[in-house]
Formats: structure tokens, C-alpha cells, sequence
């Protein structure tokens, strides 16, 4: 008998890979997905698998609501990836942020408390923006947090409820602190995406300059199809436990920059200091790059660094996308929606 998941937040970038992912494993997926007007299905589509996920809806502030569904579609395990996910969103919505990434996390596994504590696996979603500003270099399961955002705050504390539930109930409950992880399917308003595609759309003629805040912000950059498959296997093991999933590298903004230019074949270079940096088209003379301090965040997160040692040894996970791959892989699949007019968002 195939084994029963319910992912939330199954319409985002993690969702879709991991949906893919369940599927080529032989589970029935079903979709958590808020009731609308109409859900957005084109990261799903993107990957050929929208046809195979089976659809219901669930408001992750309403308890009840969340009950009724895990009663009815009686799950062996249940993947938490719904969030309010854009940290500079979090500063204008808080209240928002804290409830859905919050407390949405408690009435989750309350609901599994309720209908089987013992037989439903739970994954939550966690992050490394809740190490913030950071106590220590790399950065571990141990490492003491310091979120420097509402969004880190409120993801701070489904953690440890997730450890809490974990450690009263004896629950299957795992916590992964993901590390920065990209993809041709995130979101334009994150700062990976956002440069990738406004290259391509500089490339074709479509966009004069792309402007972006802290360019020596460090992010530790994986693959989202790589970090889904860890997230499988904390499910797989014999208790439920806390793993970074990480590179173990660290990027500054700019350098991500300069190799999605170099995937695109563009040629700049760069030129100033802090608020006056920017980077020149070569081939016109002309400022493609500029830094805005209108995209600064009010409390800066400067050097996210993970170490995965954890995850390596205790689930034989390991990355397979590096750096260098990641960008080209988002540089050239912008380039070719722009090019086919073929974007969705």
C-alpha cells in the first residue's frame, strides 16, 4: 500500500520538489493549498507533475480546518513548507508572519497529537535566518539563534515547538534548518531570482538596470532540488531530530552577480565603494547594476554559513549541485523564458 504525504505550501519552489520527489517514490501526494479563486499550479506544471497531486484545501489559521484534513486524509507523513517566506516582507507584516510561520506550526502538531501521535511523521520547515547574528562560524544544530527578523522570530519559535511536541508526545517530529537554497522555480522577489531574470530581461533588451541593496551580504547557496531530498530522508530515520542542510561554502550577493552575468555571456565589471557601487556594461559604457538602499533591510544579516556534517553522516545526504551550477542553471533557464516569452509567476 502506498504511503500517504501531505505537503503544505505544495504551490512554492520546496513544495514542487518535493512533490516530484514523493512521487518518483511511489506516495500519494496531497497538496495543502489555501481556498482561492485560483492556486497557482506553474511550478508544479513546470515539472510535469501537476495532474498527480491530489488537491485539499487547508487555512493554516484555522485549527479546525487543519484537523478536519489530517483526519480525513489520514497521512504517514506530513511536510510543513507553507510560510510567509520573503524576510523583507516580514518587517511590514509581523502579526501576519507570526501566525502563519508561528503558530500555524502548533495547531499542525496539534492535530497530529490528536489523530496520531504515533503513526504520522512530521517534518517542519525551519531556516537559517533564525541563527541571524551569528555566535559562531560555521553554524550547527547547536549554535545558539539570533533571528534579526520578524520572519526569523516567528520560524524561531515553530522550531522549538516542533522539539517540544518531539520531546513531550514522543513525537516523529523533525526540524530542518535549511540553509539559502535556490532554483529555476523560486520567486522573483528573492534576491537570486530577481537577478537572474533581470540579466535576462537587461540581455534582451527588456530592462535598463536592476537595483539591489547590501551587496556584500554572504548566503550560503544550495539547490532546493537537493535540500527536498534531505527533508525525505529526516522522515526515514528511527526518531525525529534537528539537521542543517547546507554547502558548507558561503557567496557574497555581488559575486552571484557577476557568475549569473558570465552565464548570460554578458560582460561587466565593477566600479565604487558601499551606496556607490555598481556594475558597467563593457559593451555600452552604460550602469546595469546599482545599489539602492531602499532594498537595505533594517537589521542585516551579514554571514550565513552552514555545516551539513551532521545531515552527511546521520542520513547520507550530501549536495550535488555546487555553486557554479546553481547560477548557470537559473541564468539560463531565465534567459530562455524571456527569450520564448514563456514567464510565470
Amino acid at each position: 500500500m502506498a504511503k500517504k504525504a501531505l505537503v503544505t505550501g505544495i504551490t512554492g519552489q520546496d513544495g514542487a520538489y518535493l512533490a516530484r520527489l514523493l512521487l518518483s517514490k511511489g506516495y500519494e501526494v496531497y497538496g495543502a493549498a489555501r481556498r482561492s479563486a485560483s492556486i497557482n499550479h506553474w511550478r508544479l506544471a513546470d515539472l510535469g507533475i501537476d495532474k498527480d497531486i491530489r488537491f485539499v484545501e487547508l487555512e493554516l489559521a484555522e485549527f479546525s480546518n487543519i484537523l478536519r484534513t489530517v483526519e480525513k486524509v489520514k497521512p504517514d507523513e506530513i511536510y510543513n513548507l507553507a510560510a510567509q517566506s520573503f524576510v523583507g516582507t516580514s518587517f511590514e507584516q509581523p502579526i501576519y508572519t507570526g501566525h502563519v510561520d508561528g503558530m500555524a506550526v502548533t495547531s499542525i502538531l496539534e492535530a497530529i497529537r490528536t489523530v496520531g501521535p504515533k503513526s504520522i511523521r512530521f517534518y517542519q520547515a525551519s531556516t537559517s535566518e533564525m541563527f541571524g547574528k551569528v555566535r559562531e562560524v560555521p553554524q550547527r544544530e547547536l549554535t545558539p539563534f539570533h533571528p534579526r527578523s520578524p520572519y526569523g522570530v516567528a520560524k524561531l519559535y515553530g522550531h522549538w515547538i516542533t522539539v517540544n511536541y518531539r520531546e513531550s508526545y514522543d513525537m516523529h517530529a523533525s526540524s530542518g534548518i535549511l540553509f539559502n537554497h535556490e532554483s529555476p522555480l523560486r520567486g522573483t522577489e528573492f534576491v537570486t531570482r530577481k537577478i537572474t531574470l533581470a540579466l535576462a530581461k537587461i540581455k534582451h533588451g527588456q530592462q535598463a538596470e536592476l537595483r539591489l541593496g547590501n551587496m556584500d551580504a554572504k548566503r550560503d547557496w544550495g539547490f532546493a532540488g537537493d535540500y527536498v531530498e534531505g527533508m525525505w530522508r529526516m522522515l526515514q530515520q528511527p526518531t525525529g531530530d534537528d539537521y542543517v542542510l547546507a554547502t558548507g561554502e558561503t557567496w557574497p550577493v555581488e559575486e552571484f552577480v557577476t557568475r549569473a552575468a558570465e552565464a548570460l555571456e554578458m560582460k561587466i565589471v565593477w566600479e565604487g565603494e558601499g551606496e556607490s557601487r555598481r556594475a558597467i556594461d563593457t559593451t555600452n559604457n552604460k550602469p546595469i547594476v546599482i545599489v539602492d538602499p531602499a532594498f537595505y533591510r533594517p537589521a542585516e544579516v551579514d554571514l550565513l554559513l552552514g555545516t551539513p556534517a551532521k545531515a552527511e553522516q546521520a542520513l547520507g545526504w550530501k549536495r550535488q549541485v555546487d555553486f557554479p551550477g546553481l547560477v548557470q542553471m537559473m541564468a539560463e533557464k531565465d534567459e530562455e523564458r524571456v527569450r520564448d516569452n514563456s514567464l510565470r509567476y
